[in-house]
């Protein structure tokens, strides 16, 4: 059992050891790498908005009943909302106020469109808010804090409560996509090794190596499931596919930003460094 343990801890530390060698040229741009595809599910919710203007205000109207008014302002307060905010996170300014304006967004479409209850689309936006988090605690250290003359945790204890609410976050969405549609051999095997490294991210052990291989599950599982550029533009399914398309990418960027920033202090990596 002890060699196995110790085969096991040997290929985790070549493993780890190849991802930096191979990703070092990358590693500057990491970081705003994922804060542009977390934001990017924001960029393009607005852009649908606006070039669907028509057709969202009579869904808003008909379907959810807002008054002609309302559908309006609450649209049109989306789409600035996310634009303004998306565009200081990718700027790395006013982050703390750009993370809470999508924190709203999320909290209001969920609201505005009927879909709290839809365990999917709540799966998905755990996830989405787990990158958004993430973004949270790489700001901070970076800026003052906010409400400085209340009582507040350390900036320190604070990014490590962020970076373990993150963590724990990001996995949702593979616990929500991995296991739904048909099942195979390689499938189970696939989905069986991501839980693993769900788990493995959520405790914080081997986080990085563990984000690296759901950063590229997901990539992979993106383009050939998501695949919305196959379907026709008239079709219905078009949409969803994009949007299912968009919101894995933001998650992508989550990822990244863990292997960028590590798991933080709450986790098993960072424990094993004190002894």
């Amino acid at each position: 059992m002890s060699d196995l343990k110790q085969q096991v801890e040997s290929f985790s530390a070549k493993a780890e050891e190849f991802i930096d060698k191979i990703g070092q040229p990358l590693k500057p741009y990491i970081p705003a790498i994922g804060r542009f595809l977390i934001v990017v599910t924001f960029l393009e919710d607005a852009l649908r908005i606006t070039t669907q203007w028509p057709d969202q205000i009579a869904y808003m109207q008909d379907h959810r009943h807002f008054p002609r008014g309302l559908s309006h302002l609450f649209l049109g307060l989306n789409v600035i909302v996310m634009l303004a905010c998306s565009g200081f996170v990718v700027a790395r300014r006013y982050t703390d106020y750009a993370v809470y304006g999508l924190l709203g967004v999320v909290v209001a479409q969920a609201l505005g469109y009927g879909l709290i209850f839809d365990l999917s689309f709540f799966l998905r936006n755990l996830s989405v808010i787990g990158g958004l988090v993430m973004v949270l605690s790489d700001s901070l250290g970076k800026q003052r804090r906010m409400f400085a003359a209340l009582p507040q945790l350390s900036e320190s204890n604070r990014r490590t409560y962020l970076q373990l609410a993150g963590r724990i976050l990001l996995i949702f969405l593979f616990i929500g996509s991995a296991f739904h549609g048909d099942w195979s051999i390689i499938r189970t095997i696939v989905s069986l090794l991501g839980l693993a490294a769900c788990v493995m991210v959520a405790v914080g052990f081997k986080a990085k190596l563990s984000a690296m291989f759901l950063v590229l599950f997901l990539s992979v599982f993106n383009v050939l499931i998501n695949n919305f550029w196959s379907v026709t533009n008239n079709h219905f399914k078009r949409d969803f596919l994009k949007y299912d398309f968009f919101q894995t990418l933001s998650i992508v960027g989550g990822f990244l930003l863990l292997v960028s920033m590590g798991p933080g202090g709450y986790s098993i990596d960072e424990k094993k460094k004190e002894y």
